[in-house]
């Protein structure tokens, strides 16, 4: 099966398709939860369509650890079953749904000196290891191993001698998340789905109190399109709150945002062969391998400013260097992060006030007759999260919905992976490119790599790398805009791409090449191009600048500053119209 595209031709099929046919589902959302609720639906055979109001991935789910994993924390709290959980869906995507996106990744747990901690930690990853084989779960990876002191630092010679005393090393799996996203959504295209971002929900659609589909905005073109369907799942994060508001009211879910920034610095800067996690007074602290990079981190605060683009503040990164550098025989130092992103949780509301206590559990609700809504949970169960939202899709449809088979279902670029794999060094030979350079491509998009080598073939520059960001080709750009709904420069540096966050100027340097590269298949002029590159900056820019701020207010204050580069358009809340939504954008 040939994966679908979702370029600009398809974005305009979609939106049309959507305004002149019911729907079974309408999904509202294009995060990873939103993805995952597309695929899960039209693979039981419903008619789906899915808008998102930004970028895909734009949220959350482009700013997390980038981790698939149980939760080795969780074991503390007693959470067996999510732990268990988690770590079903690990192996499952791991061998089955995305081999060619989800990797293993190895993590070293430092012992401190206490006699019993070595018995109290190699208890918890035992138990680790043995939840992910029950109920029949696929592991794919390796057991924990207990290491001395000088095991540890032949793994991880960058740590202090007089940090540990040995260690134990365990196994987890990692993701590019935003690019798992867009893998999703391609999939779900493939079976049918009609898929377009930067189309935003701004009311609902009702009959009585039966929620009938969303007036829906192109915010491209400013066209308002009325979406009909049978069910609607709000499927928003930590906008959750907002759209519920649409309805008349909060309704059952409440979402609280919790901001945890990471850090980007070159893998020079630690001498290590494995990740490391590190406990602190609040939660965790990872270093986590990231290609030629390390990620550390991350936070846990309240935030309740700005969602879209929520700001590091110069004390979270002193908080993340801090810790880190406890442990670490040479220290690191502002200069040496490269990149900085910071992204929210949505966590359901609970009793405490600390937002590391509260629940990484989902929950789904139907608050009105055709409306489903599902937060909460954590990124490796997104395809659960899905099955269940689904379900109640299912309930409210009156049955007759078959069972979801998403466990059976592989992304597109799975087929053929491993074989491929095996024959990377005959696609090095036949394209003229170097071996390393098709492992890349085969890592970022499986067996869709013909479809870039295509690409290639029809235009020989596109095989060179980009200029000031040489870890990516200059096909890979077009490639996002004509197969990956990118429609904007930051969609392919920050989030096709990890550019904004991989190299030490942001990816200001790259922007001019990349824009243009993005105007033949999105047909944009070259004032398009300027607007594109001088908004890129100026997002930079105010991110740089929010990041010496001392608070969250400040840094906030300052990130805001920076439009975007496709405003979003006034929200009306339940009875209102489009007149109401008008003179709301007047007097803004």
């Amino acid at each position: 099966m040939t994966a679908a595209r979702l370029g600009p031709e398809e974005r305009a099929a979609a939106l049309a398709h959507m305004a002149g046919n019911e729907l079974d589902l309408l999904v509202i959302g294009g995060g990873i939860v939103g993805a995952g609720v597309a695929l899960d639906a039209v693979s039981r055979g419903l008619t789906v369509g899915l808008v998102e109001a930004r970028d895909f991935a734009s949220g959350t789910s482009s700013r997390s650890s980038k981790l698939i994993h149980g939760g080795l924390r969780y074991l503390e709290q007693l959470d067996f079953e999510l732990v268990r959980e988690a770590l079903t869906e690990r192996g499952l995507l791991l061998q089955r749904i995305a081999p060619h996106l989800v990797r293993p990744v190895p993590f070293l747990y430092p012992l401190r000196g206490h006699v019993w901690e070595r018995g109290y930690v190699g208890a918890g990853v035992t138990l680790y290891d043995t939840l992910s084989l029950s109920m029949g779960s696929v592991r794919g990876l390796p057991h924990h191993r207990h290491l001395t002191r000088s095991g540890a630092m032949r793994v991880f010679p960058a740590l202090r001698r007089d940090a540990l005393v040995g260690a134990v090393q365990y196994w987890d799996a990692q993701v590019d998340d935003a690019r798992y996203v867009v893998t999703v959504l391609r999939t779900a295209a493939t079976y049918g789905a009609r898929i377009a971002s930067r189309v935003q929900a701004v009311g609902f659609l009702r009959e009585g109190e039966h929620v009938t589909g969303a007036e829906v905005v192109d915010l491209e073109t400013g066209e308002e399109l009325s979406v009909r369907a049978k069910q609607v799942v709000n499927a928003t994060g930590v906008w959750t709150d907002d759209i519920q508001e649409l309805v008349g009211g909060r309704g059952q879910i409440h979402v609280r945002a919790s901001k945890g920034i990471h850090l980007v610095v070159p893998r020079d800067r630690i001498q290590a062969s494995s990740g490391l996690i590190l406990r602190t007074e609040k939660s965790v602290l990872f270093v986590i391998p990231w290609g030629r990079h390390w990620i550390i981190g991350t936070t846990d605060t309240d935030w309740d400013l700005d969602k879209a683009h929520p700001a590091a503040s110069r004390t979270d990164i002193d908080y993340i260097l801090d810790h880190v550098n406890q442990v670490l025989r040479v220290p690191l130092t502002r200069d040496d992060v490269e990149g900085v992103y910071a992204g929210l949780r949505p966590l359901l509301y609970g009793e405490s006030d600390d937002t590391s206590k509260l629940s990484r559990e989902h929950t789904v609700a139907h608050p009105v007759p055709g409306l489903v809504l599902i937060a909460g949970g954590k990124y490796t169960t997104y395809r659960v999260m899905a099955k269940d939202a689904v379900d109640a899709v299912a309930h409210g449809l009156g049955g007759g919905v078959p069972e979801s088979v998403t466990d059976r279902v592989p992304l597109v670029g799975a087929d053929g992976y491993a074989a491929l794999w095996n024959q990377r060094r005959t696609l090095a030979r036949q394209s003229g490119l170097h071996v390393s350079r098709v492992q890349h491509l085969l890592r970022r998009y499986g067996s869709m790599i013909h479809e870039v080598l295509a690409l290639i073939a029809e235009r020989p520059d596109l095989r060179e790398p980009l200029t000031g960001a040489d870890d990516y080709l200059r096909a890979e750009v077009v490639y996002a805009a004509r197969y990956e709904s990118a429609r904007h420069l930051d969609d392919v540096l920050s989030r096709r791409t990890r550019i904004s966050i991989e190299t030490w100027d942001r990816g200001i340097a790259v922007a001019e090449e990349a824009a243009a590269l993005m105007a033949e298949p999105l047909g944009w002029t070259e004032e398009q191009v300027k607007r594109e590159v001088e908004y890129y900056r100026k997002r930079i820019e105010a991110e740089r600048a929010a990041q010496e701020q001392e608070n969250d207010h400040e840094a906030d204050a300052v990130q805001h500053g920076a439009p975007d580069i496709v405003p979003e358009a006034p929200r009306v809340p339940a009875g209102g119209t489009a007149a109401d939504r008008m003179a709301i954008r007047e007097e803004g």
